[in-house]
């Protein structure tokens, strides 16, 4: 008999991906945030009426870094996956919508467009469901390890399109510059 790979290359394959695809998704993730103060201290996000559904400020890491982790671990499960049909096609739709997910703060909190941020966030829903979609068909562990990421970005969906109803004439407005703050 012809074995492609043992199961314990299989687990260190999927370990060798986790320890790459995790991490990155993290950083790529923190970067986004970062770099477009995204969260409480954007003075324009801070102008904002907020949606009686707005969680609380500390939940949005807490929830990120794991759906970061959960996002890496699915994508690691499918890459490691050698040989299974359709793995470069989950691949690519995993980062489109990773790209779609990246863009949304710049967007959003970096150039303050909620209804950019909106169309965004629905083309990254349509991406997201394909993606799990996809996965699937590779690793269903894969797919279902995306469904708390679905529902969160459907949830930011929502948020996304009752911050514009609450606050249409802050649609690409500047932050008042007297709320700004410089950290030292």
């Amino acid at each position: 008999m012809n074995f492609l790979a043992s199961p314990a290359q299989l687990r260190a394959s999927l370990l060798r991906w986790s320890l790459v695809c995790v991490p990155l998704c993290l950083l790529l993730g923190f970067l986004s945030g970062k770099a477009s103060v995204s969260g409480p201290d954007n003075p324009w996000f801070a102008a904002l009426v907020k949606p009686a559904a707005y969680p609380p400020p500390l939940v949005f890491p807490l929830v990120w870094s794991t759906l970061y982790v959960m996002m890496g671990l699915a994508l690691a499960m499918v890459i490691a996956a050698r040989g299974a049909r359709g793995r470069t096609v989950a691949a690519g739709a995993f980062a489109v919508q990773f790209a779609l997910n990246l863009a949304w703060s710049p967007v959003f909190f970096g150039g303050h467009h909620i209804t950019g941020g909106l169309i965004v966030i629905g083309l990254l829903d349509l991406a997201l469901i394909a993606t799990i979609f996809f996965f699937r068909r590779i690793r269903p562990l894969a797919a279902w390890l995306l469904v708390p990421y679905l529902v969160w970005v459907l949830f930011a969906t929502y948020l996304n399109w009752a911050f514009l109803e609450a606050n249409p004439a802050l649609d690409g407005a500047e932050a008042p510059a007297a709320v700004e703050r410089f950290e030292i």
